[in-house]
């Protein structure tokens, strides 16, 4: 144990919570207003679909690029250049008319968040020595379920102190400005920041095998079997995700009739289950290795307990009560956030420090992919079926998990990590 050290890396981890929470509460924003916005420019269910699908497109393809971009300019300028596009996206909603300009503004949203993710995972991996690391990612991605518990409580205050919804998103870019200036001042790597001593220095390299200093091509890279086990494992959890993000809202509107200010509470207990969620799948896993088990136990095992607790939510389209399915949603949303702490850790697992932000641009752009189609066929369903459309995706959901972890350990079953010498 090293003593005297600083502690710095965890107010690292306090920025990524925040750039993670600006992220989701600005995503979320359209699917607790699509009520109020639908009978205003007269959407329907099919065009809601088009809408969620441009953001999903955009990200799917930036995370791609940012990944690359990131492990390039490095996290604290390839960072500071997604917050800048994101927040401009975002207040670029005000000035929208029609689905179609929302369609467009959430492409652009959908190009700067691209970067939220890989640069946050690899600078977990810059910051901290792998026995926290997963701990570290369920705490920055608890963010995730705090921007989502912050848009249902204050969208109605907003509302009602300037009387329209466009002042929501100029809100959602205020936000993303001030954590910007925040990032430039504070964020260095490790070996440059004046606020860090040798002691944390040490501490950050213990037990960091994957130092390597390469770059390597996307050619190469999609070869290793260990980049499929992290993108699937993202592929079979990422669109149930965007499921509950885009449509939660909209079921408990439909289903249950609830209105805006109905949904404040339903949300904040799903989102704030969540996050215990994903903090207590980090801490899991985390808590493994300190007892001396491996890498490849402590993720599969908390990955297993995760995929069984998802279970479930393929009952909620079957439940009559409120109560019942905001439950068995929250179950699911917090399993979700454990299996994603550790999955997102896996990649700095297996792969050295330079080239996780491309690994998890990578598996995102794939999970990307596989969440635009399904958004499609939500959307399809929806508008054909009404509230009956909602049985296929909440039974889909349920098993997804486990056709995930189990196509992990076939593609990495020992957890081996990789040798990228050129």
């Amino acid at each position: 144990m090293i003593s005297n050290k600083t502690n710095f890396r965890w107010i690292i981890v306090a920025l990524l919570f925040l750039s993670t929470t600006i992220n989701y509460f600005d995503r979320v924003l359209i699917g607790i207003l699509a009520p109020n916005l639908g009978a205003e420019f007269g959407w329907n269910e099919q065009e809601y679909g088009y809408i969620v699908f441009a953001f999903q497109l955009t990200y799917a393809v930036g995370t791609f690029i940012m990944g690359y971009v990131i492990d390039r300019l490095g996290t604290r300028w390839g960072f500071a250049l997604a917050a800048f596009l994101w927040g401009v996206a975002s207040t670029s909603h005000a000035l929208a008319r029609s689905w179609m300009g929302f369609a467009f503004a959430r492409m652009g949203l959908g190009i700067g968040q691209a970067a939220n993710f890989p640069a946050s995972i690899k600078t977990v991996a810059e910051w901290f020595p792998p026995k926290e690391r997963a701990f570290a990612t369920g705490l920055f991605n608890g963010g995730s379920n705090m921007g989502q518990v912050l848009a249902p409580l204050l969208i109605p205050v907003i509302l009602m102190l300037f009387f329209s919804w466009k002042f929501v998103f100029v809100f959602s870019g205020l936000l993303s400005a001030v954590w910007l200036v925040l990032w430039l001042i504070v964020y260095r790597t490790p070996e440059q920041s004046r606020f860090v001593n040798q002691g944390e220095r040490d501490y950050i390299l213990e037990g960091s095998g994957n130092t390597e200093k390469v770059k390597i091509p996307w050619s190469r890279l999609v070869l290793y079997r260990q980049t499929w086990a992290v993108a699937l494992g993202k592929l079979f959890a990422d669109p149930v995700w965007y499921f509950y993000l885009f449509w939660g809202a909209k079921f408990l509107h439909s289903r249950f009739g609830i209105n805006l200010s109905g949904l404040a509470l339903p949300l904040v207990t799903i989102y704030i289950v969540a996050y215990c969620g994903g903090i207590g799948g980090g801490a899991m896993s985390s808590w493994l290795l300190k007892k001396g088990k491996s890498v490849n136990f402590a993720r599969k095992i908390t990955m297993l307990v995760s995929a069984i607790l998802v279970l479930p939510v393929m009952m909620v389209p079957f439940l009559n009560s409120i109560t019942g399915c905001v439950a068995l949603i929250a179950l699911a949303a917090a399993a979700h956030n454990s299996w994603s702490a550790n999955i997102f850790t896996v990649a700095s697992d297996l792969f050295p420090k330079s080239v996780v932000g491309s690994v998890i641009g990578f598996a995102t752009t794939i999970s990307g992919i596989a969440a635009m189609v399904t958004s499609l066929l939500i959307g399809y369903a929806l508008n054909k079926s009404g509230t009956d459309g909602y049985v296929f995706p909440f039974v889909i959901a349920s098993f997804g998990y486990l056709i995930g972890l189990a196509i992990v350990h076939r593609l990495s079953p020992a957890m081996k990590p990789v040798s990228l010498n050129l």
